[in-house]
């Protein structure tokens, strides 16, 4: 295998996943994997689910999928501020509401990790870390612990996704940290959706993300029209929070 598309954080954004679906397939983009969180703060967890067991998109675990999945009413989210955790038990509540249990039962079979071989490279791909499914590995995050987190798992690259904010870092060791960035709710101020292509040809690592004009406006109105929090359809059109 030379070449990986890899995406994540839908976050039961449909508009947002048919985009990125009907780019990947005008570029003829092969072996597509999925980092998570395909539910919480949009209003189609259902229709999201269905279209990636549909076409059986290997698929990891993320915190919100692990806590729809387990009718929880913790999304395993690190909200700073009293007022944002607020909202978060609203949007999981919801969630939980409105989510068919068969398409919970399809959540809690989710994998924790995927490994696969791109060139020469091992790649392992997370949602959170290696070590905790909810752990956020930012861009700031010190070289060393980074190289710690890759030694757990014996990656040369190590792709997550949970911040919802893309990146690519080389380490001193040579290896490489990726962040897929976030399909239905991207928080770097680009309200498109994101996803990320890796090519290999032996050891030599290409990493090209992509970004994907949706109907935001479809998206963010279906949000008003629930009782989910509306502050989720303004973070939608501006591409934060």
């Amino acid at each position: 295998m030379n070449i990986l598309t890899i995406f994540g954080d839908i976050h039961a954004n449909l508009p947002a996943l048919e985009a990125v679906l009907a780019d990947m397939d005008a570029r003829e983009l092969p072996n597509r994997v999925c980092l998570g969180d395909l539910v919480g703060y949009g209003t189609w967890p259902n229709e999201v689910v269905a279209a990636i067991r549909e076409l059986e998109i290997p698929t990891i675990m993320g915190n919100y999928d692990q806590g729809v999945g387990n009718n929880s009413d913790d999304c395993g989210c690190a909200y700073k501020e009293a007022a944002a955790e607020a909202l978060g038990k609203r949007s999981i509540a919801w969630t939980n509401a409105h989510t068919s249990a068969e398409h919970k039962a399809f959540l809690r079979s989710l994998a924790e990790q995927l490994t696969y071989t791109l060139g020469d490279l091992r790649v392992v791909l997370v949602h959170g870390s290696p070590r905790k499914i909810n752990e956020y590995l930012f861009a700031d995050r010190p070289d060393a612990s980074l190289e710690r987190l890759l030694d757990l798992v014996a990656a040369d690259v190590l792709v997550c996704g949970h911040t919802h904010l893309p990146y690519h870092r080389v380490l001193p060791s040579g290896r490489h940290v990726i962040n897929a960035g976030s399909v239905g709710k991207p928080k770097d101020g680009d309200p498109r959706a994101c996803y990320v292509v890796l090519r290999a040809r032996a050891r030599d690592l290409q990493v090209e993300f992509i970004r994907v004009a949706y109907a935001v406006e479809r998206a963010a109105q279906a949000i008003e029209a629930t009782t989910m929090p509306y502050e989720y359809a303004q973070m939608l059109r501006s591409g934060r929070g």
